[in-house]
């Protein structure tokens, strides 16, 4: 078992697990080939124990910022990947295969949160990159011939995941709080228009 650990902020793909990663060190910035990102590192682990350290350590690196609205808002998106292999018993093969869990950080609006200068920069980069992945599962639902999957370094990376032959599964997060009514309503909607895309083989993306 093989995992690795990105984030996508302000539209750049970053390694987490690289050393000189965080808030106080450089931004190893990757680049993208195909669906997969190039000479990114990936840490063979042997127990859960060994992989929550691992998140733990990205955890800390990841960019997080206070805002109005929220004083531990994450300005990336988090892409964490299990790759795996498993020997058959009773053939002399392998299957290979991957759990991918994705933390998107939230849409904002400006005026609630008050980002100014580099946040309100962040904010743009998050705010079109899930609108971008609206886009893409909007497109899925219909069954469109094409899927705009180049729009965002985000549904580039998740193409397989969105549309390929795989099981996906979107857990949305809402708050029932009166001022974040518009937030947990455009969560909602999303949810509802991911449960309607079909995927290969009639698997269904569950939300």
């Amino acid at each position: 078992i093989k995992v690795e650990l990105l984030e996508i902020y302000n539209e750049e793909v970053r390694d987490l697990l690289d050393s000189r990663s965080g808030p106080d060190g450089q931004l190893i910035k990757l680049k993208v080939n195909s669906d997969d990102t190039v000479r990114n590192i990936l840490v063979s682990t042997d127990n859960k124990d060994e992989v929550s350290e691992i998140l733990e350590l990205a955890q800390k690196r990841r960019c997080v910022k206070a805002t109005k609205s929220n004083s531990q808002s994450s300005r990336s998106h988090l892409l964490f990947t299990i790759h795996f292999e498993v020997d058959s018993d009773t053939e002399s093969s392998r299957r290979k295969g991957c759990l991918r869990i994705v933390d998107l950080a939230g849409s904002e609006r400006l005026e609630k949160s008050g980002s100014t200068g580099v946040l309100a920069k962040e904010a743009k980069h998050i705010n079109s990159s899930l609108l971008a992945l609206k886009e893409v599962i909007s497109k899925l639902q219909a069954k469109e011939k094409h899927i705009p999957y180049r729009n965002s370094k985000l549904t580039y990376l998740l193409r397989d995941n969105l549309g390929g032959d795989s099981k996906t599964l979107a857990i949305v997060c809402c708050s029932p709080h009166v001022n974040h009514y518009h937030e947990s309503s455009n969560s909602i909607r999303f949810a509802y228009d991911a449960s309607k895309v079909e995927l290969k083989n009639d698997r269904v993306f569950s939300a």
